[in-house]
């Protein structure tokens, strides 16, 4: 039974809401042919307009639409087909222009909701109020100089969308499960990479508290600049604890926006609040209204792929196999891409989950690669593990010789290698018989052991013969004559 979170043992109730940044992975920036690739040196990919030199307008990049209504779409959002950018101002030091093209009234996407599903296996939905287009500002470094601070300019005009959310979050948990459910999302649909160590996703979290019970809501303090899972996490339960004591003092939440401290686990002002008017929007002159046509829309909805949760579900029902088995194959369209391919193949289909989400997975893992850089082909996987099925090959020998060597002649027969390789078990069986009186021989004392009871000893008998006959044996006929020899 997991333990209660600081959220669910107090009088009080969290009210939490996100406002998720994420960069879209388009090649050039929102509004200019400006490169938005990430690692490049400092102001490497700028232009008249990422400078906001006199005379230079901003172009909308139409890949940017696409993008952020494939999101929506996946969001359950309605799709706002007539709407426009905004000015956002206030003093920017990384923005040359001083304000940010944002949408204020008019987002993209609006009132939709994901469901999220806890570690107790709760479903919670939470609501999406808002998805809407924005630019990215620079960045600036204080580190580099004792004196001055240096600005690079390189993701200022990268595309945004912020996915902001309904303050129904009410846990550290969902608020965690939320942001990693969006990962995901964003992911599988190739809207951006996700990697929220370089910043292409990160987020804000607005935090308030009230009496449990309570519809009214509480001041809120907005936490900024969230850049993983864990950093939500602890910001929101560390927020939580520290406005229940202000109350509890009698005391009152100033409205303010906070710092993150990701050493200490704590938060720190960094300004008052602002207030929608103090940015002062307006709808931006030089850049004209976005109209999405019905015909436009319908070729983005008719371009959706399936959904990781409806794949999962078609899993579940097609493979027998369990919930978090689906999510890991659902959730990476390269990998199911290759199980599709090998399925068609495979005399087990169970089998063929196991091991792409078993050791073909750590596999991939070790050599740091994905499963489309995998050099044995989906067809050659699936005589594998046939063969290893029909005991024909041992797994292990499967794995550790045969495997490797496709690596080095990946057009060679499987079956034909593996026989050069002297991998094949062998039928006969009675061929083991010296290895297996070596062993009880050599284990006398265990032997003694077993026909006393101690039944556990079995496996050492059959690990150590398998050793002697390097895998060319069916464990399993191994240990039915060992037992034959013990009675």
């Amino acid at each position: 039974m997991s333990t209660p979170s600081p959220t669910e043992i107090t009088a009080y109730e969290l009210v939490s809401g996100l406002e998720i940044h994420v960069q879209l992975n388009t090649k050039s920036k929102i509004f200019s042919g400006d490169s938005a690739s990430f690692g490049a040196s400092p102001n490497a990919h700028i232009s008249t307009v990422s400078l906001a030199l006199p005379g230079a307008l901003p172009k909308l990049n139409k890949e940017v639409i696409e993008k952020a209504v494939r999101i929506g779409l996946a969001l359950n959002c309605e799709i706002n087909q007539h709407n426009f950018f905004d000015r956002k101002n206030y003093f920017y030091a990384d923005l040359p222009k001083g304000y940010q093209i944002t949408q204020d009234n008019s987002p993209i996407c609006k009132n939709g909701f994901v469901i999220v599903t806890l570690a107790n296996g709760q479903e919670r939905r939470i609501g999406i109020n808002r998805i809407h287009l924005e630019e990215d500002a620079g960045k600036s470094m204080h580190d580099q100089d004792a004196h001055y601070s240096f600005v690079d300019l390189n993701r200022a005009g990268v595309p945004l969308i912020e996915i902001v959310t309904e303050p129904d979050i009410r846990s550290a948990e969902e608020a965690s499960v939320l942001l990693n459910e969006i990962r995901k999302l964003v992911r599988f649909l190739d809207v951006s990479d996700g990697n929220m160590e370089e910043g292409s996703l990160r987020c804000d979290a607005n935090i308030s508290i009230r009496p449990a019970g309570s519809s009214d809501y509480g001041t809120r303090c907005e936490v900024k600049n969230l850049n993983s899972m864990k950093h939500v996490r602890r910001a929101i339960e560390f927020e939580f604890d520290r406005q229940i004591g202000i109350i509890e003092k009698g005391s009152e939440i100033i409205q303010s926006t906070l710092n993150f401290d990701a050493e200490k686990g704590t938060t720190s002002p960094m300004r008052t609040k602002e207030e929608a008017n103090d940015y002062r929007y307006f709808p931006d002159p030089d850049l004209p209204p976005i109209y999405i046509d019905d015909h436009w829309l319908a070729q983005i909805r008719s371009a959706m792929p399936k959904l990781p949760n409806v794949i999962a579900q078609e899993l579940m029902a097609d493979f027998a196999i369990s919930a978090a088995e689906a999510s890991l194959l659902a959730e990476d369209p390269t990998l199911l891409h290759y199980l599709g391919s090998a399925k068609t193949m495979i005399d087990r289909p169970k089998s063929l989950i196991n091991w792409l989400i078993g050791p073909i997975r750590a596999l991939l893992s070790d050599k740091a690669i994905g499963i489309d850089q995998f050099f044995v082909a989906p067809f050659k996987m699936a005589e594998i593990i046939n063969l290893v099925d029909k005991k024909k090959i041992s797994q292990n020998n499967a794995l550790q010789t045969l495997i490797p060597a496709l690596e080095n002649e990946p057009e060679r027969d499987v079956l034909e290698l593996a026989n050069q390789l002297d991998l094949l078990i062998v039928a006969d069986q009675q061929a083991f018989e010296e290895q297996i009186n070596a062993v009880l021989q050599k284990y006398e004392p265990q032997v003694q052991a077993y026909k006393a009871g101690k039944k556990g000893v079995l496996g050492l008998f059959v690990g150590e013969v398998m050793k002697l006959v390097q895998g060319k044996a069916d464990a399993k006929k191994i240990s039915d004559q060992i037992i034959e020899k013990l009675k």
